[in-house]
This record gives structure tokens, sequence and C-alpha cells, in this order.
């Protein structure tokens, strides 16, 4: 069997050390904060408390992916040492990093012919992204071959449950996934939308609700309605969130009381890059369960 690298992005918002941990290189995407680009690299060139205060204090922010070349020079010294390249992407709906990728790998198959290379849209973002890798990471260890671990992340991507919510609408206001007029209204009323990623890895409004406490409780609801088992359910639970710690606590003491089997949900940072779109006071859920829709 071929040795293989499993290569992801700085969008799966885990961090440095976990990844390294588990054996997996990742490429950076970069964010531009008032006119200044940064890699974003898990804190390295920029503190993450540091950008959400920006943001807060009115900051403006952009982000770009990760471009062809930048593939290339984090794939073509792996191949050197004669190992296969098993890439996921941030998901497609969001972000053109996916076509970038394949763009890279058919380069790099004309330059290293015997060698394979996969990519895969993970149809997920954030720490619901970086949750893949984790499961991709688990089936290399078990001795999976690389054809062997495609076949089962196309099978499973697809049950990556992800449900977002903020309070605070400005972000999705800028991002146009909310209305001016639901803005305004929103803001005045205290809505709290909460949203999810779809079965094509968009990301959907799902429910407005009023107020925090609702929002959370919906969230949960939806783990308790859609999560392998129900309540009985022992997966991977990951949380990553921009600066909303109350939030978070909330929320991980329903799942704990209402999820005995979970051995842990795990808490991330939002990165630079999601955060740039969705902004501070974001929260979101990720799970494996039922089939996402459209």
């Amino acid at each position: 069997m071929s040795e293989y690298i499993i290569s992801c992005e700085s969008t799966a918002d885990l961090t440095d050390r976990h990844f390294s941990e588990r054996g997996v290189i990742y490429v950076c995407f970069t964010f531009t904060l008032d006119g200044v680009d940064y890699r974003d690299d898990y804190g390295k060139s920029m503190d993450i408390h540091e950008f959400y205060r920006r943001m807060r204090e009115g900051a403006m922010t952009s982000t770009s992916q990760v471009t062809v070349a930048q593939y290339e020079e984090a794939w073509r010294p792996w191949l050197s040492e004669g190992k296969d390249i098993y890439h996921l992407t941030l998901s497609a709906g969001i972000s053109g990093s996916y076509n970038s990728a394949c763009l890279a790998a058919e380069e790099l198959r004309a330059e290293f012919p015997q060698r394979r290379i996969y990519v895969t849209d993970s149809l997920t973002a954030s720490s619901g992204f970086g949750m893949l890798v984790d499961l991709a990471c688990d089936k290399r260890d078990e001795g999976a071959d690389i054809e062997e671990l495609d076949s089962y992340i196309n099978s499973i991507r697809g049950k990556s449950n992800a449900w977002f919510f903020t309070d605070d609408l400005t972000y999705l206001f800028r991002g146009g996934r909310v209305s001016r007029t639901a803005f305004v209204l929103g803001t005045a009323l205290k809505v709290c939308p909460l949203l999810r990623v779809n079965a094509e890895g968009r990301l959907v409004p799902a429910a407005k609700l009023r107020g925090t406490k609702k929002v959370i409780e919906a969230c949960e609801k939806r783990m308790l309605e859609r999560a392998d088992g129900g309540s009985d359910y022992d997966g991977y639970c990951y949380i990553s969130h921009s600066e909303a710690d109350e939030e978070v606590a909330e929320l991980k003491a329903l799942i704990e009381r209402d999820f005995p089997r979970l051995r842990e949900v795990k808490v991330f940072d939002i990165g630079t890059v999601i955060g740039s779109h969705t902004g501070p006071g974001t929260v979101a859920l990720f799970f494996m369960g039922k089939e996402k829709e459209l």
C-alpha cells in the first residue's frame, strides 16, 4: 500500500497543534484587515482575540482563497518523496478553493504521473470541515488505503451536520446573507437567525428566533432530531465560535446533559477567514447525523 498525506485548508478551524498531532498538512487562506494582508494561520500572524476586537471596532475585512501555485508548493515536496495526496477543501458552495485545488492536482499529475492526488469537496466549513478531516485521519489510522479513504469520505460527507447562529446580523448583512430590511428589523427585534449548511454546502437560513436563549435551545434540538442515534449519539461533536463564550457554555451544557454517551464536546475558535464573513458573536455546532437537505 502506498503511503499518502492528508491535506486540508486553514478554514478547517481546528488548531495548528491538532493538525500536527494528526499528521495533517494545511494550506493557508489569506485575510485582509484594513488594507493589510495576513495569513490565516491559527494565530501566528494575528491573535484571534485581537482580530475580533478590531472587527468590533469597525475594521473592514476581506478574504482570498488559496491559489493554484500555493497548493502546488504545499504538495510538491510530498509527491517528490513518493507519497500520494488526499486533499479536502472548504465547501465549493462557499469558496472557489475546490476549483483551484483541482487545477493544481491536474498540473501535478502531469509532473508526477506515478502519484495519485485526490481532491474532495467537504461540503462544509469551519470546525465541521475539521471534523471531516479528523474522520479521514481515523480511517487512515485504521489502515485504509487512499481509494478506501476516498470512498469512505464521499459516503459520509453529506451526513456532516452544521448549524450556525449569531447575535449580530451586521456581517451577514454585509455579506448579502440577509436583506437591509431584515437587518434593520431583526436588529430592532433582537432576532437571532439559525442557519444550516445544506446538501450543496451552502449556508442557508433555517429559522428566525427572538433572543439568544431560544436560538441556543433550537440549535440543540436540531442535534437531538438529527444526530446518529438521537440522544445515544457518541460520535464527534465540535463547536466553533467567535468570541461567544457564554453562548458556547450554555449550548455545551445542554448537549452534555442530553447526550450522555458523548465522550467530549470539543470547542474551537472560528478562524479569521470564516470569521471575516460571520463576524464576532457567531456559534456553530457540528455532528454526524441524517443526510443534509437542500
